[in-house]
């Protein structure tokens, strides 16, 4: 089975195309580097082992995706190219909504036409904003949006579910995901963003790395037991194996049309003040941090309940959160070779 895996040199979707071919799908990558390196290609061929097919070019671009779906019959797709900083969303919106929902309409599009019928798409715990109970569900309400990157979930899910309640012959499974962390265990890939981090795991790295003076913790003042935000963090590869999970079963569903949402997370609350520790206590790397203020689109605290994953998909996060911070800086080691 041909898989299009959008976003495909990204921190997850780079992942995700490991446990595809491992799992003895054929990937097809599209990704424009915006927010990646063409090197993880490199990388991918040497952990699978063969030569991998990738088009570099912009999902905003119909004509380009109309080349990719003609030269390839494809099965499936994977959609993961998106902006994603929560902070970044913030200052520049425009950017945001113009990427994130025009991709996906022009890919949605493609499909069509090219009668193309398997979709898992990439959404965020986000769609939930700051939830009334934990820990949410995917019956849990959807809620206003903290920031425009969340917002961008919500409508993406409602385009898709529109279309399929207008009857467009596609099957689609809606993910949600936690706080993804951690690198693939050869250290070969792992995340790579560009510039100044967004997310917390790679600021942590690098800082304890030399590369960053010091990690700022975003609020020490929260209704939470140590005062610092609470997420769910799952290793990035229990993730990646939740996306073949989701395609085995859109594989297997014969109807003409299908849409259902799906929590992928570890079903566990970690604060960051947690994590920070636990990374120096992992690694035993000193770690310099100080708190700052609260960052303009954060909630407070989040994580899963992931009983319908295991339900639906059959899957259920396996690696502990020391795994993820000790492969993430194994990752951060070998890149730091690498300059040297």
């Amino acid at each position: 089975m041909k898989i299009l895996v959008t976003g495909g040199a990204g921190f997850i979707g780079s992942h995700t195309v490991v446990a595809l071919q491992q799992n003895g799908f054929e990937t097809v990558i599209v990704d424009n580097l915006s927010n990646a390196q063409d090197t993880v290609i490199q990388a991918l061929e040497k952990i699978v082992k063969k030569k991998l097919t990738f088009h570099q070019g912009d999902c905003n671009d119909a004509a380009f995706l109309s080349e990719v779906f003609k030269q390839h019959t494809i099965e499936g797709v994977i959609h993961f190219a998106a902006y994603k900083a929560v902070g970044e969303s913030v200052k520049s919106p425009l950017k945001y909504y113009q990427n994130n929902l025009n991709s996906l309409m022009t890919l949605l599009q493609q499909m069509e036409a090219s009668q193309t019928r398997n979709l898992v798409f990439s959404s965020s715990c986000t769609v939930y904003g700051q939830p009334d109970q934990l820990p949410v569900t995917e019956d849990s309400p959807i809620k206003l949006a903290t920031s425009p990157y969340g917002n961008t979930k919500q409508v993406c899910e409602e385009i898709i579910s529109d279309c399929i309640a207008a009857h467009m012959p596609i099957k689609a499974l809606v993910l949600r995901y936690f706080n993804p962390i951690g690198a693939h265990a050869s250290a070969l890939i792992g995340e790579l963003p560009i510039g100044v981090p967004n997310n917390l795991i790679p600021y942590v790295t690098q800082t304890a790395a030399g590369i960053r003076k010091e990690l700022s913790i975003f609020g020490d003042d929260y209704e939470t037991p140590d005062g610092t935000c609470i997420r769910d963090y799952i290793h990035v590869m229990d993730l990646a194996q939740a996306h073949v999970k989701a395609l085995q079963f859109l594989q297997a569903r014969s109807v003409a049309s299908f849409y259902d949402t799906v929590n992928i997370g570890t079903g566990e609350g970690k604060s960051v003040m947690e994590v920070v520790k636990a990374f120096i206590k992992t690694t035993q790397v000193a770690l310099h941090y100080t708190i700052a203020e609260r960052r303009a689109g954060d909630i407070e605290q989040i994580y899963a309940n992931a009983d319908k994953a295991k339900r639906l998909l059959g899957w259920e996060a396996k690696h502990s959160l020391e795994e993820a911070l000790g492969d993430a800086w194994r990752w951060q080691q070998q890149l730091e070779k690498k300059k040297s």
